[in-house]
């Protein structure tokens, strides 16, 4: 009987650590364990084409999945190239020596359709996570004599001769008894193998079979009896290697609907083939709804993530930038470098060499949709244009060139969602800037006293309705040259020298009433003037240069904000009639200018939207009013 040997020093903390640090999960050992199979199977189908043996076909190569509930057992088998007496010392018993590695290393060009999955020989030890004793036998292809690779713990193993009936590998997991935190019995059930090779090794190209017992209905009998099948449990062409050619519309939207939970079909897909220093496959889609936890904390961005068809991880989250943190999909890429338990990624240039050419593919297939389909692109810019729009305002403008023509808003003229490029190309020659209004929504700022007066000197004015609508407009500070020009502050400088010329006459003519005004709004307002911003209205608020209105209500509304509160003007129209009533007052009725000037004043706040100070005050004021115009 051979004496058991001991693993090296270093490979004894090497085994301790992978036990209970490396891996996060323990069912990773399933997929781990399926993966060298797989590598077995390709090591013998390339032995199969450069030496031209005839009797092997890829058909004929399978993984093979066994449990033993009595006994506690889960075996893995294959029947590829196996391992001979030194193969199992080498690669067994030095733990982190990778023969897929090196196989890899020397595979001859040429060659298609051998793609080695396990990069590192450490996944095989995964296995103690779940056993408290391995069994590996094998049997290399073209010899006699098989032989088994035994080991109960972290100290050594055994290894002696055996018989197994064809070449290949067959692991035997005695599984560990369970524990308060651990359910060891799972592994051994029908359900969670389905699950585990579903969810990490479903595109393996191999097929993976298990002995699977289904409920049949007896036609005779009308009674449901079990039967047992071989099952394949596994696709094993991954819908994103297929040509796309190949592919239906009806395929690409089940695929999405199965794969990311989603009821509906996604708006648009997008699927890639790249080749080149960093090779990978990219099936993304953009959703055609917000989901229902897109706005909670609760949502996380990222690319599920696939090596050479074998699952890493769910959310990859630096393959895909925050503003386009709305796209679904995955990345299938040879070239990553992933940790030593395959479930992290190293940060390393393929990765953002990925990312990066992710990111312009998104960016083309957006401008491609604004371009060829309107509509398509107005009912994604009403789910998450408003990402694109913190895009730009949290990279403090640096992404401005990337998203800015990507933006819409309301056109106060067209009555639609029109770009920045298409308000610029609609300009008049006068027109020095790009007028806009911030506010809750279209309706409500279609009835600023402002947008008036605008629209009849024939500017066009772009209606901001989201929260970050501003903010991102201070980043990108301009567009095509052209400065943004919130129409409710500071002065717009649209008027003919002949408005002005009346307009400075007229607030000559009445400089004691406005300064009497002023001084009854002494601390609410910081100036009182005549305006030319109105037309039918009688008077409105302006925000002096800085903080707008509509970034003070939003700075306002945030969790633990320190008050912010905008310069306020109160700005008359001397055209209107109530500014006759006003300097008729004032002449005849000096002291009720107070008054006045009061109601005036909350008057503006209420168009503005703002609260009014003192409403049962107000609500007096106006009772007054309408008592004495009927005395």
């Amino acid at each position: 009987m051979p004496a058991k040997k001991e693993f090296k020093a270093e490979s004894k903390r090497l085994l301790d650590l992978m036990i209970n640090s490396i891996y996060t999960h323990k069912e990773i050992f399933l997929r781990e364990l399926i993966s060298n199979a797989s590598d077995a199977e390709d090591k013998l189908y390339y032995k199969v084409l450069t030496e031209h043996i005839p009797g092997i076909s890829r058909d004929d190569l399978t993984i093979n999945i066994t449990v033993d509930r009595d006994k506690r057992v889960l075996s893995i088998e294959d029947n590829g190239i196996g391992m001979n007496q030194e193969e199992l010392e080498e690669h067994l018993g030095t733990i982190a020596h990778s023969g897929s590695s090196e196989f890899k290393n020397a595979l001859e060009e040429g060659i298609e359709d051998v793609d080695i999955i396990g990069q590192f020989g450490v996944g095989f030890y995964s296995a103690f996570m779940v056993a408290d004793k391995v069994e590996v036998l094998s049997k290399k292809y073209g010899e006699d004599q098989a032989y088994v690779w035994v080991s109960d713990d972290s100290d050594g193993y055994e290894i002696f001769e055996t018989s197994l009936p064809h070449h290949g590998t067959k692991i035997n997991l005695y599984l560990k008894d369970n524990t308060e935190d651990e359910d060891y019995d799972r592994y051994l059930q029908q359900y969670e193998i389905e699950h585990l090779i579903k969810k990490y090794s479903d595109y393996v190209h191999y097929p993976i079979k298990m002995d699977v017992t289904t409920s049949v209905k007896n036609e005779e009998t009308d009674e449901y009896e079990d039967v047992i099948e071989n099952k394949t449990l596994n696709s094993q062409v991954p819908l994103w290697k297929r040509m796309k050619k190949d592919i239906t519309d009806e395929e690409y939207n089940e695929f999405y609907k199965s794969k990311f939970g989603d009821f509906s079909d996604p708006l648009r897909v997008m699927h890639n083939k790249v080749e080149g220093a960093v090779s990978y496959d990219s099936l993304l889609f953009i959703p055609s709804k917000t989901p229902m936890n897109y706005f909670s904390s609760e949502y996380e961005k990222g690319l599920q993530l696939y090596s050479r068809g074998v699952f890493i991880m769910d959310k990859a989250k630096d393959l895909v930038p925050e503003h386009y943190r709305f796209v679904r999909g995955l990345v299938d890429s040879q070239d990553l470098n992933l940790n030593i338990s395959r479930e992290m990624l190293q940060h390393d240039r393929s990765m953002k060499v990925i990312a990066d050419r992710i990111e312009k593919r998104i960016t083309k297939e957006l401008k491609d949709m604004l371009n060829k389909d309107r509509e398509d692109y107005i009912k994604f810019f009403e789910n998450f244009g408003i990402q694109l729009k913190f895009g730009i305002y949290q990279s403090y403008g640096m992404l401005k060139e990337e998203l800015q023509d990507l933006l819409m808003y309301h056109s106060a003229v067209k009555g639609e969602m029109i770009t920045l490029r298409e308000y610029v190309d609609a300009m008049p020659e006068t027109q020095k800037e790009i007028y806009f209004a911030s506010g809750e929504s279209v309706d409500k700022l279609n009835m600023l006293p402002m947008v008036e007066t605008v629209k009849d000197k024939g500017f066009d004015i772009l209606y901001l309705t989201d929260n970050v609508d501003e903010f991102c407009f201070q980043m990108m500070r301009d567009y095509d040259g052209k400065s943004f020009k919130n129409i409710t502050q500071g002065d717009l400088d649209i008027d003919t020298d002949e408005e002005k010329k009346a307009l400075e006459e007229a607030t000559e003519e009445n400089k004691d009433l406005i300064e009497a005004i002023k001084a009854a709004l002494d601390g609410k307002v910081e100036d009182v003037k005549l305006s030319s911003r109105l037309k039918s209205a009688a008077v409105c608020l302006s925000s002096t240069e800085g903080v707008s209105f509509e970034m003070e209500r939003v700075l306002n509304a945030m969790p633990d904000a320190q008050e912010v509160k905008a310069g306020r003007n109160l700005e008359i129209n001397p055209n209107h009639p109530v500014f006759e009533a006003l300097k008729s007052v004032y002449e005849t009725q000096p002291l009720k200018i107070n008054d006045y000037a009061s109601l005036m004043y909350d008057q503006a706040l209420l168009i503005e939207g703002f609260t009014i100070e003192d409403p049962v005050a107000f609500s007096q004021k106006i009772a007054e009013l309408m008592i004495a115009a009927n005395k």
